[in-house]
This record gives C-alpha cells, structure tokens and sequence, in this order.
C-alpha cells in the first residue's frame, strides 16, 4: 500500500476516537464531579528517506492515540446545601464500596443520600452514592446515618501518590492499578452543602471539536489527492 495512503487513513481514524473522548466531556458538562478527558498522540513508526540531494528526510505512517489522560484540576464549587451533598477542597476522592463484591472505587462526586441496609436482620441507614454503594469514613468504614438527613457526617478523603492510567467506570468512578499504589489519607478536606461542578470546559471542547473537523478533512484530502495521482500514473502506463 501506499505510505501516504496508510497515514492519512490512520489519521482520520484517529480524529474519529479523538471525537469520542471530546464528545463524552461535552456530554458530561454538566456532571457533579466529573474530569475531562484528553487524547494524547504520539509518532507511529518512521524511517529515513534518502532525498535527491543526498539528504536523509525522516518518513513517518503518522500517529495515533498512546492513552487518554484524566485533567484533575478542580472544578467550580455549587452550594447545594439540602440533604448530603459534599465537595472536596483541594486533592482527594471519595472512597465508596460496592456492597455485593466489596470492591472499592474513587470518585469526586459527592452528592449521596441516605439508605437503608438490612445488616443481620435489622435495618440501618448508611451514606450512599447514586448507585447505593457505601461512602466510607477516613477509615474506610461506612458511615451509619444516626442524625437528621442534613447532618454533617465525617466523609473520608482520600489520594494516590499516582494518579496516571486509573480506570475508569460509570457514574464517576475511578478504581486505581497497581501503580497507582495505595489509598493516601490526602490534603484536601470535605467541604458539606456543597458539590463539585464539571471541569470540563465547554469553549475549550467546541475549539477541539474544530481542530479534529479540520485535520479528518485534510487527511481525506490527502487520501483523495492520492488516489488521483495513482489515477494519473495507470493511465500513463496504459
């Protein structure tokens, strides 16, 4: 195949995945805790081509997506001061435990309520997240609700030395690697009647959504000014 030909279709397949990471964040715009996304490029294999003039001229196959790294940067403070709705000020997540595999899973959105558990045959009320998992306290216990519903609960907070590559699931959620090493008690304190907005921002993603418009068009252009070349030379040879 022709080199042009594999680069500018690598390129616009890329600027495809590129739009899904951009329209994830417009489409979370509006998310208590979320954090944009960003696709990063890098060089796909190369080699040097001798030029006319002797000269060696680097000849690449284009680039491609290498991992799509989070943007952890805060995001605006919201009063929302009815019922539990927490932010975090500064670094840190929440630690919330899925109660049916006992898994547990990071996140910035601090809007929970309470619900009830039957625990031994009794019911008790605990602080929960959307998905009725358990928020955990500073010793990654679950809080048991025992005051009114807009009572001020100890809410842990917690950080990783490494916060690069952690995976990412539904509703905000985060579960670290390996290399992510363990939950850090962190900086950052929980702030109550308050929630964290989205820091994606919707200005920066609509000027993404131009560039990646721009550069599919010219990799189809590339694609199509080939194939009138390669057009151009057969008719020559017949």
């Amino acid at each position: 195949m022709n080199q042009s030909f594999y680069a500018a279709a690598v390129a616009a397949s890329q600027q495809q995945q590129r739009l899904t990471v951009t329209a994830n964040n417009l489409a979370n715009i509006n998310t208590i805790g979320f954090k944009a996304s960003q696709a990063n490029f890098s060089d796909l294999l190369y080699n040097n081509w001798v030029g006319p003039d002797g000269v060696n001229l680097p000849r690449g196959t284009g680039s491609r997506i290498i991992q799509t790294s989070t943007n952890f940067e805060s995001g605006s403070m919201q009063y929302r001061n009815d019922g539990q709705n927490y932010a975090i000020s500064g670094r840190g997540f929440f630690a919330l435990r899925n109660p049916q595999t006992n898994e547990v899973f990071y996140s910035r959105a601090g809007s929970f309520h309470w619900g009830s558990m039957d625990v031994d045959g009794a019911l008790e009320y605990y602080l929960l997240d959307s998905d009725s998992f358990f928020v955990l306290d500073q010793n990654q216990q679950p809080i048991r609700m025992t005051a009114d519903d807009d009572a001020e609960y100890p809410v842990g907070v917690f950080d990783f030395a490494n916060t690069d590559g952690m995976l990412h699931f539904g509703t905000n959620k985060l579960q670290p690697l390996p290399k992510n090493g363990g939950a850090l008690p962190a900086e950052g304190q929980a702030v109550h009647g308050m929630v964290e907005e989205s820091n994606a921002d919707v200005a920066e993603e609509f000027s993404y959504i131009v560039e990646i418009q721009r550069s599919f068009s010219y990799a189809l252009k590339v694609v199509q000014t080939q194939d009138e070349i390669e057009t151009t030379i057969n008719g020559l040879r017949n």
